[in-house]
């Protein structure tokens, strides 16, 4: 299929959460005229999320639908071209790269990937219907809003134990519930979870429906050895059986690691390919946070930057705007 381009493109982004449009402000401003697709959803998981108090900039807090689409409005204003496509199959090996989307072959001479990862939940009756008002899967963005209550956390790994640790801080009491007697959480982090005052523990137990309607209210739940059912009143539920990166594009092009997280050079956002770049929580498995997120997505617009000057594809010098001065320069 022939490519779909008046022009090669410098710069192709694919993903619209904090990092694909945080490249896509820095690569707009630096003149590279980045192509962003943003996939029929924009925003990334934000969009799912309620009140974010712990983003910079904003003292009384942002919605999350209103803080991504603030930030699609900057990528825009600079000059990004935004599509509402998903894209379909890449072709990344050679010095051109090769992006389809909707049936159309688009080319650019860099790629910035910042798909994201995908919270793993149950699918359960209720879960989807009160994400964002009582179920969770980032403890860190919204255990503030749990003060004084009580919450539970479904999971038997590390995240659980630490999510359910963090939580205390704030809930009056926080539940773990494993759907088994053993974890697989490392010792440390059980052993600290277990001199917890505050957590309860629910074993041998499967969630089987979030109750409530406006909100949560409480979990049906199911006892994996008698098969006794009964209801756990709390108003909070964080998912805690981890993530999913949305590498699937890009496997067997793009080097993984065993969980699906693309690998970076260092500290770079370099993968094992000249020319793409990698970003945000396709590459992030530790923090996954959209403020860092953001800061990975600045990152990979400038490397890419320099990356297309040193090949000569794009100005001979580096822009301004990432050598002081520009745009929020540290210098």
């Amino acid at each position: 299929m022939p490519a779909d381009a008046e022009q090669i493109r410098n710069l192709i982004i694919i993903g619209s959460g904090p990092a694909g449009y945080t490249a896509a402000v820095y690569a707009a401003r630096a003149q590279l005229d980045p192509l962003v697709f943003e996939g029929s959803q924009f925003g990334g998981a934000l969009m799912t999320t309620t009140e974010v108090e712990n983003f910079p900039g904003f003292r009384d807090g942002i919605m999350g639908p209103d803080l991504m689409e603030q930030m699609r409005a900057q990528a825009e204003r600079f000059g990004a071209e935004l599509r509402p496509e998903d894209v379909e199959s890449v072709d990344l090996a050679g010095p051109v790269k090769f992006v389809e989307a909707n049936g159309t072959r688009y080319a650019a001479k860099a790629v910035v990937l910042a798909m994201g990862a995908a919270a793993r939940y149950l699918n359960v009756p209720g879960e989807q219907e009160l994400l964002g008002r009582g179920v969770s899967a980032c403890a860190t963005c919204d255990g503030f809003f749990f003060r004084d209550q009580d919450i539970a956390v479904l999971g038997g790994g590390d995240s659980a134990m630490e999510e359910a640790t963090f939580l205390t801080r704030f809930a009056k009491s926080v539940t773990i519930i494993h759907r088994r007697e053993e974890f697989r959480a490392s010792k440390i982090m059980l052993e600290r979870a277990k001199a917890n005052e505050k957590i309860r523990w629910q074993l041998n137990t499967e969630v089987l429906e979030v109750l409530g309607e406006t909100s949560v209210t409480g979990l049906k739940i199911r006892d994996t050895i008698t098969g006794d059912e009964s209801e756990l009143a709390v108003s909070g539920f964080f998912v805690a059986i981890g993530h999913d990166p949305r590498s699937a594009l890009v496997k067997g092009q793009i080097d993984v690691d065993d969980a699906g997280y693309v690998l970076v050079n260092g500290q770079s956002t370099y993968t094992n390919l000249d020319g793409v770049f990698a970003s945000g929580d396709l590459v992030d498995h530790e923090y996954r946070q959209a403020i860092t997120a953001a800061g990975s997505g600045c990152a990979a617009a400038i490397d890419a930057e320099r990356w297309l000057a040193e090949h000569g594809e794009a100005h001979a010098e580096i822009a301004s705007e990432f050598v002081g001065g520009g745009y929020a320069s540290t210098s």
